[in-house]
């Protein structure tokens, strides 16, 4: 028999599609408190919010008479109609949120309105009303959340603990605070405060006071603007990566998410400027059309659908690029040489500038004891007030953090011409000044940026340089591959190719791709044609793998004499390279050392 099931039943039902733990609550308060208006929060949880969660705002409030409308299902101000759902630009929508908290808690609301003389406050047990009156209070909304999950008891077992689960609402939180940055955030946790934020709109401030482990000296701005779309935020200079993606935090239109389309196009601007397996640091917020995203996909709203996802991560990874050719983001050797007075030889200074960026054999593991911290070393040096930066400063409240002072960098974008060449040490590293920097650049790294350039040019031209064969290749393949030959066979021949039919199975190449050896293509063909199931685009990271390795046996290398016409010709060529800042592999082209940091060690300063 089919029954309409008791509203009680319905509510905790529906409760467990919103309230998965202690979390979840936080986040539809705190984004309710931002959608009124709020500029100053206060979240407290103790026990990892299992029984203790009060979320306080400032913002415009809940008028008395709509005190229990609020915590009834579907009961929303934010949207009335269908359309609605095609442009939503607040955080919190559904009008479940309250609903069903309070199904699974014991709930306590405080709420005033600006025009009214004394506030509400409204208790509720199991989505109960239990009592309502008139009290004093503040404008603005407190709420309280006691005995999390205390009449469903089965959900208490999903609990981590109490240290995991605070740990997921600080994260949270720290997100928060840095995508509002004109709010005052302050977490307490157990009674401590772990951090407030000014919301000065000082995003680097926020970002410092937030997470302590950021070493500001290596993070520039990203600002880029086009077609509709804006980028902002703060992401790392090669110089300062981590070994997984935990600190790349994405922000659309306010809204924290994770997204794999901006995570592709963080990956393709760092491209060939970090090693596989190292990832930057990112604090990005985007903002787009509502219009032209979806995120109405998930309970928790955490995730986004762009209408046009090649489009956002073209657009994102050109705003990297873009961020990364600064003179802000060339790697700068001062933040490496705190530990000059302590006697390090000439050689470890250079092992530990180049060393990070080195490529590993994976075979090969060095003694603990012979590792660099680049972390440790980077994050105790001070950060000097040079001409190049702003001179306001922001100071910590007292009791909310260390005293620092913080300055807002200023965007240059890096200009070759302005180097002069000073000469060439063993005969590897050619040394150039400007007005205010002294310059390392490694000529076989910036040779093998020029050569892989022009090769990867060459392989993306429309018309291709192509090779002919005096005896052709012969190929075999299986008979599903042969019957899909007119597909393989156009993208070979976008590459550079010429191969025709040569009987059943059986196919004849007798031109290649002019920047390929005979072995290379004909490896590359049979593996092409052993991927061609999965997708026609993974022949493009064989190819560019081999142009890497071609552009390093060409390029000039290490010990290699050049004269000072070279040496100025390899600069100009370098000039002109779409990254001149790191070669194919990754390490840096060329370091710098500012003026300060020289005379900072010799002691002028």
């Amino acid at each position: 028999m089919i029954k309409v099931l008791d509203k009680n039943v319905a509510d905790k039902i529906a409760a467990g599609e919103v309230i998965e733990r202690p979390i979840s609550i936080v986040k539809e308060l705190v984004e309710n408190a931002l959608d009124a208006g709020a500029d100053n929060l206060v979240v407290e949880i103790k026990n990892g919010g299992k029984t203790y969660i009060r979320v306080t705002d400032n913002g415009c409030g809940i008028p008395c008479e709509e005190v229990e409308t609020a915590f009834l299902r579907h009961a929303t101000s934010k949207i009335e109609t269908a359309s609605d759902l095609d442009a939503i630009d607040t955080l919190g929508f559904r009008g479940e949120a309250l609903a069903s908290i309070a199904a699974v808690t014991r709930t306590e609301l405080v709420t005033k309105t600006a025009d009214r003389k004394t506030g509400t406050r409204l208790v509720l047990h199991g989505g109960a009303v239990i009592l309502k009156e008139q009290t004093g209070c503040p404008d603005g909304t407190t709420i309280v959340i006691t005995d999390l999950f205390y009449n469903t008891p089965a959900r208490l077992k999903f609990m981590k603990t109490d240290s995991a689960e605070s740990g997921l609402i600080i994260d949270f939180i720290s997100q928060m605070a840095l995508a509002y940055k004109n709010v005052k955030f302050r977490l307490i946790n157990n009674g401590k405060i772990l951090f407030s934020t000014l919301g000065d709109g000082n995003r680097l401030n926020t970002i410092l006071r937030v997470y302590n482990d950021v070493d500001a000296r290596n993070m520039v701005p990203v600002s880029f603007k086009e077609d509709g779309i804006e980028i902002e935020g703060y992401i790392s200079t090669p110089a300062f990566s981590k070994t997984t993606r935990g600190s790349q935090i994405f922000f659309v239109n306010g809204r924290v998410v994770s997204s794999k389309v901006i995570e592709r196009g963080v990956t393709a601007g760092y491209k060939e400027r970090l090693f596989e397996g190292r990832y930057p640091v990112t604090y990005l917020f985007l903002h787009v059309d509502p219009h032209t995203i979806d995120v109405n996909i998930h309970p928790n709203k955490r995730e986004v659908r762009f209408d046009h996802e090649t489009l956002v991560t073209d657009f994102i990874s050109r705003a990297i690029r873009d961020a990364l050719s600064t003179k802000d983001a060339v790697v700068d050797a001062g933040n490496l040489f705190r530990n000059m007075d302590k006697k390090i030889s000439p050689s470890k200074v250079y092992e530990r500038v180049f060393e990070p960026f080195r490529e590993k054999e994976p075979e090969k593991i060095s003694r603990k004891e012979d590792q660099v911290d680049i972390k440790q070393l980077l994050s105790t040096i001070e950060n000097p007030a040079s001409e190049e930066t702003s001179t306001k400063a922001i100071h910590h409240e007292e009791g909310t953090g260390p005293s620092i002072e913080i300055y807002e960098p200023q965007l240059k974008p890096f200009d070759f011409s302005e180097l002069e060449i000073t000469g060439v040490i063993f005969d590897t590293y050619i040394t150039a000044v400007d007005g205010s920097s002294f310059y390392l650049i490694d000529q076989h790294a910036a040779h093998e940026r020029i050569f892989y350039e022009k090769l990867v040019g060459e392989y993306e031209s429309s018309e291709k340089a192509r090779q002919s064969l005096l005896v052709p290749l012969i190929i075999n393949v299986s008979l599903a591959v042969s019957e899909n030959h007119f597909d393989w066979l156009d993208a070979l021949a976008k590459m550079g190719f010429t191969i025709d039919e040569f009987g059943s199975g059986t196919f004849r190449i007798t031109e290649i791709p002019m920047f390929m050896e005979l072995s290379e293509a004909e490896d590359f063909v049979n593996q092409f044609i052993e991927n061609i199931n999965d997708s026609t685009n993974l022949s493009n990271k064989v190819v560019i793998d081999k142009l890497i390795m071609m552009s390093c046996k060409a390029a000039v290398k290490a010990n290699d004499v050049l004269r000072m016409d070279e040496i100025r010709a390899l600069i100009n060529d370098l000039s002109s390279c779409i990254n001149p800042f790191s070669c194919p592999h990754g390490r840096p082209t060329f370091i710098r050392l500012t003026h300060y940091e020289i005379e900072k060690m010799f002691k002028r300063v």
